[in-house]
């Protein structure tokens, strides 16, 4: 069979993305099928899969429409009051994002479309659907993969911290 490998790439994502819904943090089904997918690839015991054409298309609408759907009439309702914070927050990120991408390629001498996609404020499948299409996808997942992991494992417990001393209210 010829997309034998993409059956064990997926098997191994299935497995570690259920096995990650037990952790109980936040997208953990995501972060688990990157953690399986990457150890079977690492490991260099299965060829790299070679998804059929059209695949990543289906893909990349599935990803937008998930996305999408995410957005309700509550979002847009929301955005009355948000409007201000989220242009704040967006802008400041994304500047912030190309200022530590850019130096980050110079100050380690690695390639700058890599860097500033990878310290864009995008999630790791957006940014890394982006890469590809430069050519650095691969680069690109793994910044924000151990972005997403850090942030994933750590964000939470610092919120956590500061709802105990009273900092914030959950």
């Amino acid at each position: 069979m010829p997309n034998i490998n993409l059956i064990y790439y997926l098997i191994a994502g299935s497995i570690f993305g259920a096995l990650a819904l037990k952790t109980g943090i936040p997208a953990a089904p995501l972060a688990g099928a990157l953690i399986g997918a990457s150890i079977l690839s690492i490991s260099g015991k299965v060829d790299i899969a070679e998804w059929p054409i059209g695949t990543r298309t289906i893909l990349e609408i599935g990803i937008g429409t998930v996305i999408g759907t995410s957005l309700t009439k509550d979002s847009l309702m929301d955005l009355q009051t948000l409007w201000r914070p989220a242009i704040l927050i967006t802008f400041t990120l994304v500047i912030t994002g190309l200022a530590i991408g850019l130096w980050t390629s110079r100050l380690l001498n690695i390639d700058v479309i890599t860097t500033i996609l990878g310290a864009a404020p995008g999630g790791i499948s957006g940014m890394s659907l982006v890469g590809s299409e430069y050519g650095v996808g691969a680069a690109v997942a793994t910044l924000h993969a151990v972005r997403l992991i850090t942030v994933l494992l750590i964000l939470p417990l610092v919120v956590k911290c500061l709802n105990i001393f009273g900092v914030i209210k959950s």
